[in-house]
């Protein structure tokens, strides 16, 4: 199911958007791929179109995707996202679906076609349970369930738990290879722990990281999370 490349929990995503670029980007890549290494994480991190290629050289566990791409052939497309351009570039997988980058339903559909046809894999949100149907429907390789409100808003609450079990069961009876990412919300450590406790294969966050003041020990704090909390929740300590 996943071209080219295996996703195995647990993992984390980290979403730069435009707040990093360049030698920031690279310096916290680097950090990431070491962290990647020391807990046993994969860490999904999604630069700038034009930094792919250097994350992709620069380091050696991570997995680089686009933060999106379109569905239109190679040809004319001015100011367009060509998924070929993107593999060649060394992308591993594309975003899809970002609140800040809705597509059409059948848009994104076409747009994950292509994601597989060229052999990249697709990381597609989702908001809602009517959302989340829709998008595990169309066979992504990751959901990403996040909630628009909570992006950059509260922190995750105590209903988390029956959330997210009912999102895995929703996702898992349409087809149980979709791995399903947790995400928006997440402020610390703890936020990372309680939701990979909960049932969760991968957490994410972006401002929480990126705006601190020592982006690099927050991002540790949450990916040792993250191990710590998929080891509880599956009797690994």
């Amino acid at each position: 199911m996943y071209p080219g490349i295996q996703i195995t929990p647990p993992f984390f995503e980290i979403g730069p958007k435009a707040y990093l670029y360049g030698r920031q980007l690279m310096e916290l890549a680097r950090e990431a791929d070491r962290l990647s290494r020391v807990y046993g994480v994969q860490i999904i991190i999604t630069p700038q179109t034009v930094d792919i290629p250097a994350v992709v050289q620069g380091t050696h566990s991570l997995l680089v995707f686009a933060q999106h791409m379109d569905s239109l052939p190679a040809g004319r497309g001015i100011g367009a996202v060509l998924p070929e351009a993107l593999k060649e570039a060394g992308a591993a997988g594309v975003l899809l679906n970002h609140v800040e980058k809705r597509l059409p339903l059948k848009e994104l559909e076409r747009t994950i076609q292509r994601a597989n046809e060229v052999g990249l894999a697709s990381m597609v949100c989702a908001d809602g349970l009517r959302e989340v149907e829709a998008v595990a429907r169309m066979q992504p390789n990751i959901l990403l369930a996040e909630s628009a409100e909570m992006i950059e808003g509260s922190s995750r609450g105590e209903d988390d738990q029956a959330e997210i079990t009912r999102i895995n069961e929703l996702v898992w009876k349409i087809n149980p290879e979709i791995r399903v990412l947790h995400g928006a919300g997440i402020r610390c450590g703890l936020d990372v722990y309680n939701v990979m406790a909960a049932g969760a294969q991968a957490a994410g966050s972006t401002s929480a990281i990126i705006l601190a003041p020592d982006p690099a020990g927050v991002l540790e704090e949450m990916i040792r999370a993250a191990r710590a909390g998929w080891d509880a929740a599956n009797n690994l300590r």
